[in-house]
């Protein structure tokens, strides 16, 4: 075996090691879903704030009847702080697709500031607790590496404000998904946005599947 080809930016699945034991050559396709992920992430991110998937819903089944104000309302972009977790190609592509919505403010945590990136945005540089704690929407695009693997769990959800949205394209395995469940059941944040799970496809009868606001 002389080339592995990977249709896709992560190459977590790969057993790297292994392979350069064997100097054996890895081609893999970053920057071909910059776009389409970043999209994707502005897509759930809204879906998840303005309740659309459980509008639609409602819809359906006659839960539309007279008018109520305030009835799936949701959370706005506008003045909102958006934190992004992994501030790199995709992570910049989203701020920039995010930042005609009105956002106040970006933060963004990773493995070290990144000055020019986060220019565009005037970005500030924080602690992943304080990214939590601070942030109306975080939306995670890093990479998985031993050091990102369950960061977002259990401690990190309770920092979160009760009407933040969570937005995951990164890796599933970058999230507890047990954690996530408790938070989004208890109402500890308002509501996730999934493109990525552990396993993929979920088994259907998964517990983040019987959640509304998931």
């Amino acid at each position: 075996l002389k080339v592995i080809s990977t249709m896709s930016v992560g190459f977590d699945h790969l057993a790297l090691d292994e392979i350069k034991k064997r100097g054996i050559r890895v081609g893999y396709t970053p920057d071909v879903l910059t776009d389409a992920t970043a999209e994707l992430s502005v897509a759930l991110l809204l879906s998840a704030c303005r309740r659309l998937p459980e509008a639609a819903e409602q819809v359906r089944s006659g839960g539309w009847t007279t008018w109520k104000p305030l009835w799936m309302c949701g959370y706005g972009l506008s003045d909102s702080t958006v934190g992004i977790i992994g501030l790199g190609r995709i992570g910049q592509a989203i701020a920039r697709r995010l930042k005609p919505f009105g956002v106040k403010k970006f933060l963004y945590t990773g493995s070290g500031p990144k000055p020019e990136g986060a220019a565009e945005f005037g970005a500030e540089f924080v602690p992943l607790t304080r990214l939590a704690e601070e942030s109306d929407f975080v939306v995670v695009s890093c990479a998985l590496t031993p050091a990102t693997q369950g960061m977002c769990n259990k401690d990190f959800f309770s920092r979160m404000k009760k009407t933040s949205v969570f937005v995951n394209t990164s890796r599933g395995a970058v999230v507890n998904q047990e954690d996530l469940y408790n938070a989004l059941a208890q109402g500890q944040i308002a509501a996730a946005g999934l493109d990525v799970t552990t396993p993929e496809p979920l088994p259907t009868d998964h517990p983040l599947l019987s959640l509304k606001n998931c």
